[in-house]
């Protein structure tokens, strides 16, 4: 049985670490190995706090923690944040129940109590847990920032403490992910563009170039920080609806269908293929989002994915005629 001890302060390498994990950049691999971490002083009365072994969450959670003697029981849930894992089933009982029995926790502390992050009671089954463990569980805030008033008032949380909120910082932090994601594809398409350039009567110019890169961002940036705001239900719709604002837009600029820089049959395709373009990036999001559920998405993704894939593909049509006539 080992036990790992650590700190509070986070030092320039975690926040480089974190910045590059908001960008995308080696995210699969940041995080810290699962097992027991101890922050101050802890004794056999100190509390224990679960979390995930997604370095960022370890992270966000341990700075809160400065003034305090705790345990903290990290649990294998392959890299992957609370919210997450707990949908995709890693932040689960098994897991916690194996890593409580492997690092001997029943040793470590003297009561049988730990707390769980409140986003991750969908993986869990507090019942089953108790019974196989002994350990009684109890749900902790939502924000780890509450965490110190959380424990200092006897393990009871208010009802904001409770409350899922999913605010525009929240949401703008996390564009940078769907921004990167979004732009390793757009690299294939542009490579695409120049290879149909060397063969077309009328290539692909500036005006197609930021009518595309503009869908990009209306979809992975603009439809998440304004999701509130924006019409209607369904992630697909939101960001097909902001593609269409925004194509829309594009041609009225370049005088569409008069224009000759813009041609009518390459308006139509824009029509139809940037929009669904837009509507796919964003629908990407409901992963990030606290706003949908597992059956949620896959109903959207079930009903709105064939609508794009016949939608883009008509579009695509559309452009390279307009290439060639």
């Amino acid at each position: 049985m080992q036990i790992n001890s650590t700190t509070t302060q986070l030092r320039f390498n975690d926040i480089i670490g974190s910045w590059k994990a908001r960008w995308g950049i080696n995210r699969m691999n940041y995080k810290v190995d699962p097992g027991v971490y101890s922050v101050g002083a802890p004794d056999k009365e100190s509390p224990v706090l679960v979390t995930a072994n997604y370095k960022l969450t370890f992270d966000s959670l341990r700075k809160e923690l400065k003034g305090l003697d705790v345990w903290i029981l990290v649990i294998d849930t392959k890299g992957i944040n609370v919210w997450c894992a707990a949908g995709k089933g890693t932040f689960d009982t098994e897991e916690i129940v194996g890593r409580i029995g492997k690092m001997g926790l029943a040793e470590i502390v003297s009561h049988r109590i730990i707390v769980l992050p409140q986003l991750g009671a969908p993986g869990v089954s507090a019942h089953e847990l108790t019974k196989r463990t002994g350990f009684r569980v109890i749900y902790g805030p939502v924000r780890a920032k509450d965490i110190k008033e959380f424990l200092r008032a006897g393990m009871k949380a208010t009802t904001e403490m409770r409350e899922v909120r999913f605010g525009f910082v929240d949401r703008l932090v996390l564009t940078p992910m769907e921004l990167v994601g979004s732009i390793k594809t757009s690299v294939a398409i542009f490579a695409v563009m120049f290879l149909l350039n060397l063969i077309a009567a009328k290539p692909f110019g500036v005006v197609d170039l930021y009518a595309f890169v503009g869908t990009v961002i209306a979809g992975s940036v603009i439809t998440p920080i304004l999701l509130p705001w924006i019409p209607g239900r369904a992630f697909a719709w939101k960001g097909w609806l902001m593609g269409m604002i925004w194509v829309v837009t594009v041609i009225i600029l370049n005088g569409w269908p008069i224009s000759a820089t813009f041609g009518t049959i390459r308006g139509i395709g824009y029509l139809l293929a940037l929009p669904a373009v837009s509507a796919f990036i964003a629908m990407n999001f409901t992963g990030s989002s606290t706003y949908t559920s597992p059956t949620g998405v896959l109903k959207e993704m079930k009903f709105a994915l064939p609508l794009m894939v016949i939608s883009a593909g008509a579009g695509i049509i559309a452009l390279l005629i307009s290439l060639f006539i």
